[in-house]
């Protein structure tokens, strides 16, 4: 395990830095869009609509099995090619881990929101934010696209960092390729819609349980990260709110984030969306806090995303370094 922390850190550094290379992935397909095609010829090959409700959570189940069987099968021979070639072997893992991950492109979409609401107004902002929520941006004003952009940088700073790190610790590439596998999985056909209620089930519920443990610890990371920016008093409010406000949410695990990131920087998020022209009615976490949200709050909720992903990425120095002697 104390390989993989020092690989992890070494990927953490190349992706707050360098990010994604862009340049790379208009020559070839990024392996989340590899996962995203092998998950979207199993939806058309075995989701049979004229199935009974039971087959079709069948099917769902073994052709998810399938994928993450197969994913983590590559990672696992990806590795032992990586083991043939020490110590350029454990920098092109580094390197590999560090696509999978989504620091500087999170960081970059969502300061492209507030770039946007700053230089271009309510226009630009609305085709900004629709590039990272799925809910109607036509609809939206300021203190809702704020909201959506502070809600997505929290939620996606489990999903997209915390819990891919987590996997890779625990079960070097192959748990890392397998939780990409079901992630992607679950955000394509894990949805209570009718093609997918019964055939998607099983990747929306195996995620839940996947990012239960990182979802909590991201919350966590966040109050820390309120504490370094604001204070002992904002580290409260993030901790209290999370404890508080997280199980209000429709999602199992989005809540803490999103709470612990609510009370940080001391506003009101969640509450009522439109997705689809369909209305949700949801509580607000941490529903004393400001409503009318900004740019300045997308600006707040950066600055502690920053250190959120700092003090994590020193938390898995600090293991590594105690792991060399214990």
């Amino acid at each position: 395990m104390e390989i993989n922390l020092l690989i992890l850190f070494l990927a953490l550094l190349a992706d707050r830095y360098f990010g994604d290379p862009e340049w790379l992935w208009k020559k070839i397909p990024h392996p989340v869009v590899m996962f995203g095609r092998a998950i979207s010829y199993v939806d058309k090959r075995f989701n049979v609509p004229g199935n009974s409700d039971q087959r079709r959570r069948r099917d769902g189940f073994l052709a998810v099995l399938g994928l993450l069987l197969l994913s983590a099968a590559i990672g696992f021979f990806v590795h032992l090619a990586l083991r043939t070639i020490p110590p350029f072997g454990g920098l092109i893992e580094a390197i590999i881990v560090a696509v999978f991950l989504a620091q500087k492109s999170l960081g970059d979409h969502v300061e492209r929101v507030a770039i946007a609401l700053r230089e271009e107004g309510l226009i630009g902002a609305r085709h900004a934010v629709s590039m990272i929520v799925g809910r109607d941006p036509d609809v939206l004003d300021e203190p809702a696209i704020s909201r959506a952009a502070i809600e997505s940088l929290a939620e996606n700073t489990s999903d997209g960092i915390i819990a891919p790190a987590f996997w890779f610790v625990l079960l070097g590439l192959p748990g890392l390729f397998a939780y990409k596998m079901l992630n992607t999985a679950d955000s394509m056909i894990g949805h209570l819609n009718d093609r997918h209620r019964d055939f998607g089930r099983f990747a929306a519920k195996l995620d839940d349980a996947a990012n239960w443990v990182p979802a909590r610890l991201t919350g966590l990371l966040i109050a820390c990260a309120a504490w370094v920016v604001y204070g002992y008093r904002a580290a409260k409010q993030s901790f209290d709110v999370m404890m508080r406000d997280a199980r209000l949410h429709r999602s199992p695990n989005a809540g803490w984030p999103e709470a612990a990131m609510a009370g940080a920087i001391d506003v009101a998020l969640a509450g009522p969306r439109i997705y689809g022209g369909v209305i949700a009615n949801e509580p607000m976490l941490n529903s004393a806090g400001r409503r009318d949200a900004g740019l300045e709050n997308i600006e707040d909720a950066l600055h502690v995303f920053s250190r959120t992903t700092a003090i994590f990425a020193i938390a898995v120095l600090t293991l590594f370094i105690v792991g060399l002697f214990f």
